[in-house]
């Protein structure tokens, strides 16, 4: 994927808000909400983690350690929850 196809996707997503938000520790889950041009409705998760810098500034990457895998996963398993629950026409 080229660098400029990234920047284009993080400005068409700053557009909208994401539908719904996870948070585990310092890993956040955003849930995307989109129609296809048939107006069925489908879901994208993507994942950031926080963290302060030298100068003491919050950051936020998309890059995680091994200690970030396990809330990594606990947020990717929220989020996919969230996903169902929004499917089945309710609330978990």
């Amino acid at each position: 994927m080229a660098l400029s196809n990234t920047k284009k996707n993080e400005t068409a997503e700053t557009k909208n808000p994401p539908a719904d938000k996870v948070r585990v520790g310092l890993i956040t889950a955003s849930i995307w909400e989109n129609k296809d041009e048939n107006g069925k409705v489908y879901h994208n998760v993507t994942f950031e983690r926080r963290y302060i810098d030298a100068k003491d500034q919050w950051q936020s990457t998309h890059s995680y350690g091994p200690s970030d895998l396990l809330a990594l996963a606990k947020a990717a398993d929220l989020a996919h929850t969230k996903i169902i629950a929004a499917r089945n026409g309710g609330d978990e």
